[in-house]
């Protein structure tokens, strides 16, 4: 099982980036405040228990609490930024994404494994 692991600090996120390079890494957007949010946390969780900690590692930013890591994420990746996402990295760079609704257990698998 994956774990999920929050990113807090610009280092937290410079270190993922270039973890990237290595292995997939799943970047998680959650807003604390919204219920669409916790239905796709709720659904992310789900998913995240059925996958190999090798597969890829979960990280999740907070968006109201860690906004501007969340934003240099966005600026970074050239991925708009949206609350809830999901952004699959491998190699510095997006491969995929997802938001709101769409973020499904099935779809954060299918991603990773694709």
């Amino acid at each position: 099982m994956a774990a999920l692991t929050e990113l807090t600090t610009m280092e937290d996120w410079e270190h993922t980036l270039e973890k990237s390079n290595e292995q997939a890494v799943m970047i998680i957007k959650h807003s604390t405040a919204c219920p669409i949010s916790a239905e796709a946390w709720e659904e992310v969780q789900a998913g995240v228990k059925e996958i190999n900690e090798t597969e890829a590692e979960f990280l999740f930013v907070k968006v109201i609490e860690s906004r501007p890591v969340s934003q240099k994420i966005a600026d970074d990746i050239a991925i708009k930024h949206e609350s809830p996402q999901a952004i699959l990295i491998k190699n510095k760079k997006a491969v995929w994404n997802t938001s709101h609704s769409d973020i499904t257990k099935q779809a954060i698998q299918n991603a990773v494994r694709s």
